[in-house]
């Protein structure tokens, strides 16, 4: 039966009751400092740890301008998806949106979109927890390690989301931890008077000047802050998400940005902009430059890291598919849930053979670097659905009280996504575009598929 929830703006459905309070599949069970942790998590993931020294080399040593750039301009696609969540608070988010204002095939271009993301971010988490962290402490075969990794966390994610956010949460804790320890390292190292302030300010390389710097920077920090999207697959099973959504999801990326931004300055400040440029490992360089720390501790930090962001992808990308799939943009087994867990045990098991696919096979490189160039696609349609999606307002007298961005912010938030995809390089858009191509065939299959059941 049609959800008259889910009526596209062209359409005029009775009132219905409260969204968030609709009956659904999905337990349940997150409160607003639950989701907190889940999006802080997500943003503080495995990527901080090389970040530093990838901006550092397009940016020079004022790491922090382009991390707060990204920043801000994540806020603007951030403020468009706290719209929509506590107006549609549904499993399936990008798809689930762009479908109710564009219809089915968009819909399944903006999901394949993000489920080839969250899919191939899963596979390259899994192969770099068997890299080089794990060998500090124990050497094994990659393969064996790939499998144990992702079928442990396929059971937490179908155990339930409590456990699952839970689990989150302690993870959270240990990797906010350790920025703080890298950020208080940099202070000692500046205030022993081996640091030098002034790289703060070096804004600019030889190839790029500093407003070229801060575009380029900034579409290698964008990548870290737009985790927040996960959050949105596990709307359905937020307690009161028009309350708890937009608090949880705007406190967990200023702190986020306020961590990256003094992690940004200390390791700038504290190390040569050389050597972080040059490392793989940035933040295990201000350790060594600090001493008396040791480079275990990291590694075990790194791991924590890696696992935890690997956790909640597969969240996101069950979710996604599951909602994709009620909404018939995959086939419908996607939708099957345990009786007693209440988890999407079929997509979980689908997206977690897919990861495990990419990682035994080793092709994630191929595709990893076309990551930032399907979210910013997906961040277009997201912004602009929200100002489509509108019009829908005048026929949903209870969903008049759901949060609400200034019209401008979405604009600014489409602009900015069209901005930083002239950033990508030539090469990530041939293969962006063979993803997006594949994307636009299996779309136009679905939405043939949705037409002929009338």
């Amino acid at each position: 039966m049609k959800d008259p929830r889910d009526t596209p703006p062209h359409e005029t459905p009775r009132a219905t009751p409260d969204a968030s309070a609709a009956p659904t599949a999905l337990k349940k069970a997150l409160t607003t400092p639950l989701l907190y942790f889940f999006i802080l998590g997500d943003v503080l993931g495995a990527g901080v740890y090389v970040l530093v020294g990838q901006v550092a080399a397009d940016s020079g040593g004022a790491v922090w301008v382009p991390l707060v750039v990204a920043l801000c301009l994540a806020l603007l696609t951030a403020a468009s998806y706290a719209e929509l969540v506590t107006k549609y608070p549904r499993a399936g988010g990008a798809s689930h949106y762009t479908t109710l204002a564009y219809g089915p095939f968009a819909g399944f271009v903006a999901g394949f979109c993000m489920l080839a993301a969250g899919i191939v971010s899963v596979a390259a988490l899994a192969r770099g927890f068997a890299g080089d962290y794990l060998t500090e402490f124990v050497t094994l075969p990659v393969v064996l390690v790939v499998i144990v990794f992702l079928a442990a966390l396929a059971l937490l994610n179908a155990r339930g989301i409590r456990e699952s956010t839970r689990a989150n949460a302690v993870a959270t804790v240990v990797e906010v931890s350790g920025l703080l320890i890298v950020i208080g390292l940099g202070l000692w190292i500046v205030l022993r008077g081996d640091g030098d302030l002034g790289r703060l300010t070096e804004l600019g390389t030889e190839s790029h000047g500093p407003a070229a710097a801060v575009l380029s920077g900034a579409v290698l920090a964008y990548y870290s802050f737009v985790g927040f999207e996960t959050s949105v697959n596990v709307a359905e099973e937020t307690r009161d998400p028009r309350r708890s959504y937009p608090r949880a999801l705007f406190g967990a990326l200023v702190t986020a940005g306020a961590v990256y931004a003094l992690v940004g300055a200390a390791a700038a400040a504290a190390v040569p902009t050389a050597t972080l440029a040059g490392s793989s490992g940035p933040l295990l360089e201000v350790v060594r430059e600090a001493g008396g720390v040791p480079t275990e501790l990291f590694s075990a930090i790194a791991l924590v890291a890696v696992a935890n962001g690997a956790l909640l992808t597969g969240i996101m990308s069950s979710r996604l598919a599951y909602g994709m799939a009620r909404d018939g943009l995959l086939p419908g087994f996607l939708t099957k849930v345990l009786p007693g867990r209440r988890t999407p045990w079929a997509s979980i098991a689908a997206t977690t053979a897919l990861s495990l696919l990419l990682a035994l096979t080793g092709d994630v490189a191929t595709l990893a670097s076309t990551l930032v160039l399907l979210l910013l696609v997906v961040f277009f349609l997201v912004n602009t659905s929200a100002l489509v999606l509108r019009r829908d307002n005048a026929s949903r007298p209870a969903a008049r009280d759901h949060f609400r961005a200034p019209t401008v912010v979405p604009l600014l938030g489409a602009a900015s996504c069209v901005a930083l995809a002239t950033q990508i390089e030539r090469e990530v858009w041939v293969r962006g575009l063979i993803v997006l191509a594949v994307g636009v065939v299996c779309g136009a299959i679905a939405a043939a598929r949705l037409r002929r059941r009338g």
